[in-house]
């Protein structure tokens, strides 16, 4: 792992960064590029931008580690709310992605269930798909064993694995093979080297062999849901280069890139006829966020020193 990318990782877990960097103009100037502002009718303006071209959307209200349970709660009923207001809007496919950790898992794992269980009960009253985001490794259990849960009693769930942990393959395995969609990421948070890769370069080879293992035949059983986020070109060209060849037609997986990234590549995919959605984060927690997309790619780096000179 680069020493930046370290540095970023650590930054994102810094309390009194989360609440002195965040006043810092040029760094609110900054993390525009990645959202298009705090509130859910500003991820409500970008949804619809990008469904006129074609692209559907994921959306996300940042935070995370919730311990009080009033919070909790009024997250779940913002959730809940979002999901009846995109309902409404006409020929908008915007989906819904979640952390427990948000729901108060960290406090009350069944009242947090209970909340996800709402959530995935309203998503499907309104013929909507739910993901779970994927945290922490010391997260990955619990979460896989409660979107187990929800996916016995609802079809249309999915979850977040991330390739740099070594277990990934042995869950990729178990999570598709239950009908439960999966987006494969490679991984944004500050992990050991006892349970991830270090090094790039396997993050990379280990993303591409699960990729093609979730185009395998008989990989999407029960409705499982191959998606890719990434935005690495290299990368989804090989993915699409792949399907092709195991016969996998372009509607049968899709692509899940970040609001602001590779802006170019986003409308190229979806003019070549790939299926696309963007992720849009939202909210007044951004800090730790931000700081893991700096840490992904040098070139979000260059964009916050461009802006320091403006």
């Amino acid at each position: 792992m680069g020493v930046g990318r370290t540095l970023f990782l650590k930054a994102s877990d810094s309390k009194w960064l989360r609440e002195h960097g965040t006043k810092a103009p040029f760094v609110r100037r900054a993390v525009s590029k990645f959202m298009p502002g705090e509130s859910f009718d500003d991820m409500l303006v970008a949804a619809r931008a990008m469904s006129v071209e074609g692209i559907g959307a994921v959306f996300t209200r940042l935070g995370e580690n919730v311990t009080d349970l009033a919070e909790a709660e009024a997250v779940a009923r913002h959730y809940l709310e979002g999901i009846d207001r995109v309902a409404h809007q006409a020929g908008l496919s915007c989906e819904p992605s979640i952390k427990l950790t948000q729901l108060g898992l960290d406090v009350d794992r069944e009242l947090a269930f209970g909340h996800l269980r709402a959530l995935a009960a309203r998503t499907h009253q309104a013929g909507n798909y739910l993901w779970i985001d994927m945290e922490q490794s010391g997260y990955v259990d619990v979460t896989l064993d409660l979107t187990r849960r929800l996916r016995a009693e609802f079809p249309r769930i999915g979850v977040c694995l991330q390739a740099y942990l070594f277990r990934t393959r042995e869950d990729l395995a178990g999570v598709m093979g239950r009908g439960i969609g999966v987006r494969l990421v490679k991984g944004a948070y500050n992990e050991p080297a006892t349970v991830a890769f270090p090094k790039k370069s396997d993050v990379d080879a280990n993303y591409l062999a699960l990729a093609q293992a979730m185009l395998a035949p008989g990989a999407g059983i029960g409705g499982a849901r191959p998606v890719f986020g990434t935005h690495d070109i290299t990368l989804i060209d090989t993915i699409r280069r792949h399907a092709t060849a195991v016969n996998v037609a372009p509607a049968e997986y899709e692509f899940h890139m970040l609001y602001g990234i590779q802006r170019a590549a986003q409308l190229r995919l979806a003019h070549d006829g790939a299926a696309l959605r963007v992720l849009i984060a939202y909210g007044d927690y951004w800090f730790p966020w931000y700081m893991r997309r700096l840490a992904e790619r040098p070139a979000n780096v260059w964009f916050v020193a461009r802006s320091l000179f403006r």
